[in-house]
């Protein structure tokens, strides 16, 4: 059979079975499909489907075993930097998840959880908990509001609240399997029809497999519960600036006791100042040099002048019954960062004057905004890439990648963006490259830039904790032989026919 023959073969039986609404092969929506932010380029699309349940989803999967078709789902596709609906090899069927999945199924106040198909959003999730009564708060990401709740906790993203590790704080899966079957994580195992325990615990008899379906490609995940936060009756925020570069070691050890006994329940963010500044316009130099050149110091001290910012900028944030009653907790974090000399406070009722920090509040506060997306904007042509490292809570070695990371950047006339999500232990470095992709030689050093950082990195022992699809292979390539075996074992057992998203994270 052509692989015409099996492409024609396999989208007629879809639209007989599941109707038209169900595909789409027109060009143009195989191109915007495959358009992405990487330096690679689109990707080539041959249609795309859009299930309506997960018997459909059944019926795509079994179809696509018959036929030989490789399958990429997505579930809203704003994973924007990373790859948004874009397949990570050419001549695959985008399956669209959140155009007709984006059912929110179940809100249980009681105990604080919710169920969601694919296409739900956290604004969509906001909204709803606002209806009914806004006693339930989501942890959101600081990107677009339109982002599927159920994508990033599956790529392992994350938010700035108690509840940031959105896979951590998932809790049961509905999975179509490579090979068409079913299968519910925890305690949906159970052979019932009664489940009351499914998205309440999430560790039940035997291997815990939701894991393997985070960051791979074993299998379409339909449903998840999602654990959300009683809404404190008051958020009320901290903002520190540092004058200088070099400042970022000592911040990470103020930080980090912080964080170790759970004072702050918030991460702190630790953003750099052409990451916030990014947000609020062009790059200043980007023509005089056609960007060729990183900006210069100058530069930077006139962008932070202009917002009232420093090289480096502190966010966090209390909960509490009111804002007086956090006047003391305040006041220990301003003695705290204090010792430093150099720390200038910014509190609350200022900060939201500050774009960039009111950016910081809505994401502590559990409501979706645009700030951040500003970054793309701050060099025209359309390129973006995101850097995701991390490093232990220890000043000296934030403050070694600093230096290494900073010099990489501007090796490639690249602009170093970076923002530091702090826990006790880890910080992740969200490092973003804004590029002009129009431009062959800017988009051929943004490519060069991304793989000099992943090897200097692994080099010193740290590892990406998520990747663009560009470089999927790459990184797979940078893991240990028995880590790559198991993996493509796995996919063996639960995909034999290799039909869900091969290429993903570099399996199958």
């Amino acid at each position: 059979m052509t692989d015409t023959t099996r492409i024609n073969g396999f989208f007629s039986e879809m639209e007989a079975e599941l109707g038209p609404d169900a595909i789409n092969r027109s060009a143009e929506t195989a191109v915007r499909y495959g358009e992405n932010t990487m330096p690679g380029g689109s990707r080539a699309v041959d249609g795309v489907l859009y299930p309506a349940s997960t018997a459909e989803v059944q019926a795509m999967v079994r179809a696509a075993n018959e036929y030989g078709i490789a399958i990429y789902p997505n579930s809203t596709g704003n994973n924007i930097g990373l790859g948004s609906r874009s397949p990570v090899l050419n001549g695959q069927v985008v399956m669209d998840l959140g155009r007709r999945m984006n059912r929110i199924l179940e809100v249980n106040e009681k105990m604080g959880f919710a169920v969601v198909e694919p296409g739900v959003s956290y604004q969509a999730m906001y909204d709803e908990l606002v209806r009914q009564g806004n006693r339930l708060m989501l942890d959101v990401t600081s990107g677009p509001p339109q982002g599927g709740m159920l994508g990033n906790a599956l790529d392992k993203g994350a938010g700035y609240g108690p509840f940031f590790d959105h896979f951590g704080f998932a809790c049961g899966l509905e999975v179509v399997l490579g090979n068409g079957e079913i299968l519910r994580t925890g305690d949906g195992s159970l052979d019932s029809e009664t489940l009351v325990n499914w998205h309440t615990s999430k560790y039940s008899l035997g291997p815990i497999l939701d894991g393997l379906f985070a960051q791979s490609n074993y299998g379409i995940v339909t449903k998840m519960g999602i654990w959300l936060l009683p809404r404190p009756p008051a958020v009320r925020s901290f903002h520190f600036t540092f004058p200088d570069d070099g400042d970022l070691a000592e911040i990470v050890e103020l930080c980090r006791p912080l964080k170790m006994s759970n004072f702050v329940p918030t991460l702190f963010r630790v953003s750099n100042d052409l990451y916030l500044c990014g947000s609020e316009g062009e790059s200043p130099e980007y023509a005089a040099s056609q960007g060729r050149k990183t900006i210069s110091d100058e530069g930077r001290k006139a962008l932070r002048e202009r917002h009232g910012l420093g090289a480096w900028n502190v966010s966090g944030a209390f909960y509490g019954p009111s804002h007086e009653a956090m006047e003391a907790q305040i006041n220990r974090v301003r003695d705290h960062f204090g010792q430093s000399g150099k720390a200038t406070y910014i509190p609350h009722e200022d900060a939201g004057s500050i774009p960039p920090l009111q950016v910081a509040i809505n994401a502590f506060s559990g409501i979706p905004s645009l700030g951040e997306l500003g970054l793309l904007k701050w060099r025209p042509g359309g390129g973006n890439l995101w850097f995701l490292p991390g490093t232990p809570m220890d000043g000296d070695i934030a403050n070694e990648f600093q230096t290494l990371a900073r010099g990489i950047y501007e090796d490639h006339g690249m602009d170093y963006m970076v923002m530091n999500v702090c826990g006790p232990r880890f910080a992740r470095g969200l490092h973003v490259m804004t590029f002009n992709r129009e431009d062959a030689d800017e988009n051929a050093r943004a490519d060069a830039c991304y793989r000099k950082l992943s090897e200097a990195v692994a080099a010193r022992g740290v590892f990406v904790g998520r990747a663009p699809i560009d470089y999927h292979e790459f990184h797979m390539a940078q893991t240990m032989p028995a880590f790559r075996n198991a993996c493509n074992a796995i996919k063996t057992a639960l995909d034999p026919n290799n039909v869900v998203a091969p290429g993903r994270y570099g399996i199958g």
